[in-house]
C-alpha cells in the first residue's frame, strides 16, 4: 500500500496532534477561514500564523510604488490597482482577543484548546511587501526555518491562504545557509521529509519558480478545484439540495447571532461590514451583495479552510494517503512529481443529486456535515457542556486492513458511544470512487453496527475495496464521526 506520509498511520490514529503553520494574505475569506480555525484549534498543533502576501494582497513599499517588474502579468489582467488592498497586519491578533473572550467556555467543551497568549505569540509577519516578494528574510521567513530545522522530526503542514512566497524565503534561506557545507545532504533530507504543504491555488509564482525546482522532493498538496465548494461561487458549485447550509437563514441561526464576539465578526453578505483596507470588497452591501445573487447573511467563502480541515482527524484516515479522500478533499499522485499530489478534472466523485462526475464533490459531499460540526463549534463558544452537542465517539471491531480471497463472506463491525447519550444511527458505505476494484459491491445490514458483503468473486490480488462506517448522533446540530475498513484482495 502507498502511503502520501509515511509514519503517519499511527500519528493519526493516537492523541499527537498535528504541526502546522498558517500563512495567510488576509483576504475576507481568509479571515472566515481564521475565524473557524480558532473554533478548531484543539484538533492541531498549530505552530505559527504568518502573515504573507499574494498577488491579491499586499502592502506596498511605502513609497508609492504599485508593483514590481514581477508583477507585469498581473498588472496587465487587472490594471495598476491604486489601492494595493492590504488588509493590515493586526486582524489576526483582534480577532484572537474576541477567542480570549470565549476561550473559557471553549475548554469546558474540549481539551487542547491553545491559550490566547500562546496564539499571540506565534503571529510573524513574513514577505509581505509585494507579490511573490522573497528576496529578504523576514521574522515570519525566518520563524519557518526554525521551525523546519528543530529536532521534532514529526511533519509540519505548511497551509498556504495566500502566496507561497514566504515559505519559499524560509527554504531559500536553509539553502543559502548549507548548500556548500557537508551537512547539506541531511539538511535538505530533514526539509523535504518535515515540509508538506498544502497549497490552495498558486497565488504567486514562488513556487512554481523556486520551491518545485529546489526542493522537488518536499511534499505538496494542490488544490486548484475543489475548494471552489468552499469559496466565493459556491452557488454554481455546490447542488442545490445543499446550499441551505450556506444560506443566510442558517449562518444567522447558527453562526453571526448569539454565538459570541468572535462569531459576531465573521463576514457574511449584506452584514453592514467593510474590511479594513480593501475598498473592492463590498460584501457588507446589501445593494451589492443583491446584485450579485446573494441573499443577506449568505456565505461569502472560506476557500482556504479545506487545508486545515484536512487535519481534522474525524475517522477518515486522509492522512495516510491522499487519494482516500476526507473533509479536506480528495487527490492523487502527480504522474511527473511522486511528492506531489492534486486534484484536478481527473479526480471526480459521482454527484448524486446532479448524477454526473463532478470534481468539486470530492469536497462538497462533506458539506452538510462540516457545517453541523461548524454549528456545534458555535455553540461551545456560548453553552453549557450539557446545553451543547459533541460528536460521538466511533472505532472499528473489525481489522481496518483485510486481505481477503474472493467469494468470503466478511464481518463488517464496529461501535460508538456519545458523550451525551444521544441516539446513534449506523452506516456502513463503500466509498466507489477510491478503490482500485470498480464493479459493484452489495452491504448487507448497512444500518446495523453489524453488517456484511462477500467479497466478489472477480476481485484481483491487489484490488482494493474502502469501506466506511458513518455514524450520526441525534443531537442538534447532528453530529458525524467515521472508521474507514480497507479490503484488499488475495
Amino acid at each position: 500500500m502507498t502511503f502520501i506520509f509515511p509514519g503517519l498511520v499511527l500519528a493519526q490514529n493516537s492523541v499527537k496532534k498535528q504541526r502546522t503553520i498558517i500563512t495567510t494574505d488576509g483576504e475576507v475569506d481568509d479571515i472566515d477561514s481564521f475565524t473557524r480555525l480558532l473554533l478548531y484549534s484543539n484538533e492541531f498543533n498549530i505552530v505559527g500564523l504568518v502573515y504573507s502576501s499574494s498577488q491579491w494582497h499586499y502592502k506596498g513599499d511605502g513609497k508609492g510604488t504599485l508593483f514590481t517588474s514581477e508583477m507585469e502579468n498581473t498588472a496587465k489582467r487587472y490594471g495598476q490597482r491604486k489601492d494595493l488592498r492590504w488588509p493590515g497586519t493586526s486582524w489576526m491578533q483582534k480577532h484572537i482577543e474576541d477567542y480570549r473572550k470565549i476561550y473559557p467556555n471553549l475548554i469546558k467543551h474540549a481539551k487542547g484548546y491553545p491559550t490566547p497568549d500562546y496564539l499571540k505569540g506565534i503571529v510573524k509577519i513574513g514577505n509581505i511587501d509585494f507579490e511573490g516578494e522573497m528576496s529578504a528574510n523576514t521574522e515570519g521567513s525566518d520563524f519557518i526555518k526554525k521551525i523546519l530545522l528543530d529536532d521534532n522530526p514529526d511533519p509540519v503542514y505548511l497551509q498556504i491562504w495566500g502566496g507561497t512566497n514566504t515559505v519559499a524565503r524560509a527554504l531559500k534561506s536553509i539553502e543559502e545557509d548549507y548548500k556548500s557545507k557537508p551537512e547539506w545532504d541531511s539538511i535538505y533530507r530533514k526539509v523535504s521529509q518535515k515540509a508538506v504543504i498544502y497549497a490552495i491555488l498558486d497565488q504567486d509564482a514562488t513556487y512554481l519558480k523556486y520551491i518545485a525546482p529546489n526542493w522537488p522532493q518536499l511534499r505538496i498538496l494542490y488544490n486548484a478545484d475543489q475548494f471552489w465548494s468552499f469559496a466565493y461561487p459556491w452557488p454554481k458549485v455546490v447542488p442545490i439540495e445543499l446550499q441551505p447550509y450556506l444560506k443566510g437563514k442558517w449562518f444567522a441561526e447558527n453562526i453571526k447571532f448569539n454565538h459570541g464576539p468572535l462569531l459576531e465578526n465573521y463576514y457574511l453578505y449584506g452584514d453592514g461590514t467593510k474590511l479594513e483596507g480593501d475598498p473592492e470588497h463590498t460584501h457588507g452591501d446589501s445593494t451589492e451583495a443583491s446584485k450579485n445573487g446573494f441573499g443577506k447573511y449568505d456565505f461569502i467563502g472560506e476557500g482556504d479552510s479545506p487545508a486545515f480541515f484536512y487535519l481534522i482527524d474525524v475517522g477518515l484516515r486522509s492522512l495516510e494517503d491522499g487519494s482516500y479522500g476526507g473533509w479536506g478533499g480528495r487527490m492523487i499522485q502527480s504522474k511527473t512529481n511522486p511528492s506531489r499530489w492534486e486534484d484536478g478534472n481527473t479526480v471526480t466523485d459521482y454527484n448524486p443529486y446532479t448524477h454526473k462526475n463532478d470534481a468539486a464533490y470530492p469536497q462538497t459531499r462533506w458539506i452538510d456535515v462540516i457545517q453541523n460540526d461548524f454549528a456545534a463549534r458555535a455553540d461551545w463558544c456560548v453553552k453549557s457542556y450539557n446545553n451543547a452537542n459533541h460528536p460521538p465517539n466511533v472505532k472499528l471491531l473489525s481489522q481496518s486492513y483485510l486481505s481477503v480471497k474472493p467469494g468470503k463472506i466478511i464481518l463488517l463491525s464496529g461501535q460508538a458511544s456519545d458523550p451525551d447519550s444521544d441516539k446513534l444511527t449506523y452506516h456502513w458505505w463503500r466509498y466507489e470512487e477510491v478503490g482500485s476494484y470498480k464493479n459493484k459491491v452489495a452491504i448487507l445490514n448497512a444500518a446495523s453496527p453489524k453488517a456484511n458483503m462477500t467479497i466478489p468473486g472477480d476481485i484481483k490480488k491487489g484490488d482494493t475495496i474502502h469501506i466506511i462506517l458513518e455514524v450520526k448522533d441525534s443531537g442538534k446540530p447532528s453530529l458525524t464521526r467515521y472508521q474507514r475498513m480497507i479490503i484488499r484482495g488475495k
